[in-house]
């Protein structure tokens, strides 16, 4: 009998989510769209509606609660709070008023309301530019499906049942299937959609199993049984894997893992250069649960905070108490280490639940400080809380998408009434409390000196300026590709804005995705960036290559990437630098 041909391999590129090499049988997972019911009651029928709307919440709720606890025993409460989230999205207040008025006006039955009322926010978060936002829409879609399913009468699938050795392949991942799923069988998964800040992705980096996300159509080449490569170091998936491929990945899994215990080996040793200069390495957080991998790291501090993490998890615009909680928490966990708080980053000119229209090109429109210069209410109570809370920790505020000089005396100016309002109600904050702007956008990059007149740090968004630099909508698969990093107007840019900014005299952070990219972190900090902050798992290989590094080499890497003007080449000088690097060791 002649032998079976072997199948061709398959590549297929995404976003490396959580690291780890994994080989083993794919198994489809695909959730349908339910099919939810839309009738008339009569109007005698409301009140009995309401309390089987209740009682559904109630049994979610105890669905959800059920979930934290098993996930509170096997991974710890940091990656349980992920249900907390969960909890306050089914209970949020807003939501099911309106869930109430819906049902109440048309006299529809409140699965058709709330399905309604739900896909309504979903479409909201969806449209914003903030990428961590965007993300968030998943643990809505969660708890609104939970939800709906039990109204309907239907059981939820899961993925308690797998194969051994299996990858998960799926359009999306909750967070309730990442707890359904049986560790002991489970080598990865893989997703069409998602990014690196999802929380599946923070649950599957808990589990320490590789992840893929981002790779569009991945369910529609790959079929349960397929035997996949997963690369969760360089974002890699592919299809019948050759044994040579396999050889070199095991290999090359065996050389990674080594390296991740070598990194680790210095996460508590000083972040400084080789020649002993200090780069501060700090951690960008959207909420204060995750503080207690911020601070497992050693990283120096908070240098970013995305608030609006709090304001999506109370679906509008939460009171000056929960947000004084929040940053209160954050405030006392770091200590004496900095905490940058950016003020709400928003996009749109709605408020949650509304039905206007997306704007037509929203990442240039209503958003970030413009949205707060205009909606002063909001932005007032968010300094209240910020400042209140500076009090009990080195807290400083920073604006986004500052654009031009009065934007930022402007904000500067309503910053100075909230203290005043303070003052006169004897409220404690502190007196000297920093502000900076963040440089995201080219006239910020062209005036830094003008700027520097009200600023007292600096903090340079990689992700939207090189968007904005390149005309590059990073969201948009048909031009994505021209999102470069290193394209040498991007570097350029870099190189001018820290050079102005420590000329001045000014601290100049890198916030971006870049700050946490182990091939960019010597180009940054030769070009003189004080500090840089990334996502806390990728601290301990950001601080093992500077300290791996002298300022001498890292300068003069700068020198020589400023030279070449194809972005490949530059990314290749980077990466033979880092291997370089490594090879110290």
């Amino acid at each position: 009998m002649p032998e079976q041909l072997a199948k061709d391999e398959i590549v297929l590129e995404g976003i490396a989510a959580s690291h780890g090499v994994a080989h083993g049988t794919a198994m489809l997972y695909l959730q349908k769209e339910l099919d939810v019911p839309s009738y008339d009651l009569k109007p005698e029928a409301i009140d009995a509606e309401i309390e089987r709307f209740d009682q559904a919440i109630i049994r979610t709720r105890e669905e959800i609660t059920g979930v934290r606890n098993k996930v509170a025993a096997s991974l710890g409460e940091g990656e349980a709070r992920i249900f907390d989230a969960h909890l306050m999205v089914l209970e949020d207040s807003a939501l099911l008023d309106e869930v109430n008025s819906e049902l109440r006006t048309t006299n529809k039955n409140v699965e058709s309301c709330y399905n309604k009322i739900a896909q309504r926010y979903i479409s909201f978060f969806s449209s914003m530019e903030d990428e961590y936002l965007k993300e968030r829409v998943t643990d809505i879609q969660d708890v609104s499906r939970r939800l709906l399913q039990n109204m309907i009468g239907l059981k939820k699938s899961n993925l308690g049942d797998l194969a051994a050795q299996s990858i998960i392949v799926s359009e999306d991942i909750t967070p309730s299937d990442t707890a359904d799923m049986d560790r002991t069988k489970l080598l990865g998964f893989i997703t069409d959609a998602g990014g690196q800040t999802s929380h599946s992705v923070i649950m599957a980096r808990s589990l320490r199993i590789p992840a893929v996300v981002g790779l569009h159509d991945a369910t529609k080449k790959i079929q349960s049984g397929d035997r996949i490569l997963v690369d969760g170091y360089d974002g890699i998936v592919v299809i019948n894997p050759s044994e040579e491929r396999l050889l070199n990945y095991g290999k090359l899994a065996s050389q990674r893992r080594k390296l991740d215990e070598i990194y680790n080996s210095v996460i508590s040793e000083p972040s400084e250069t080789k020649d002993g200069t200090a780069i501060a390495l700090m951690s960008n957080i959207e909420g204060a649960q995750e503080m207690d991998q911020a601070l497992a790291m050693h990283s120096n501090g908070v240098g970013l905070f995305r608030t609006e993490g709090i304001f999506l998890r109370h679906h509008g615009y939460p009171p000056e108490a929960v947000q004084y909680d929040e940053y209160a928490a954050v405030a006392q966990g770091a200590g004496d280490q900095p905490v940058i708080i950016r003020t709400l980053d928003i996009g749109g000119d709605k408020t949650l639940g509304d039905g206007n229209e997306q704007e037509d090109n929203s990442f240039m429109g209503f958003r970030a400080i413009r949205f707060c210069l205009e909606n002063q209410d909001i932005f007032n109570t968010q300094l209240r809380a910020i400042l209140r809370a500076s009090a009990l920790g080195n807290i400083k505020i920073m604006y986004p998408m500052i654009s031009g000089l009065s934007e930022l005396k402007r904000a500067n100016q309503m910053l100075e009434m909230v203290k005043s309002e303070l003052r006169a109600e004897n409220i404690a904050f502190d007196e000297s409390i920093e502000v900076g702007a963040m440089v995201e956008i080219p006239s910020a990059a062209a005036i830094i000196d003008l700027l520097a007149e009200e600023a007292d740090f600096f903090s340079i968004g990689t992700n939207d300026l090189i968007q904005y630099l390149m005309a590059v909508d990073r969201l948009n698969d048909r031009v994505a590709h021209l999102y470069e990093p290193a394209h040498p107007a991007v570097l350029r840019t870099l190189k001018t804005i820290i050079d102005e900014a420590n000329r001045l005299g000014k601290a100049v952070s890198v916030c971006g995705e870049i700050a946490g990219d182990p091939l960019y972190a010597s180009l940054l900090v030769g070009m003189g960036a004080s500090s840089l902050s990334l996502t806390s798992s990728m601290l301990p290989e950001v601080k093992y290559l500077i300290r791996n590094t002298t300022m001498a080499d890292a300068q003069a890497l700068v020198e020589e990437v400023l030279q070449i003007n194809d972005p490949a080449a530059v990314v290749r000088r980077l990466e033979d630098f880092r291997i370089e690097m490594i090879g110290r060791m």
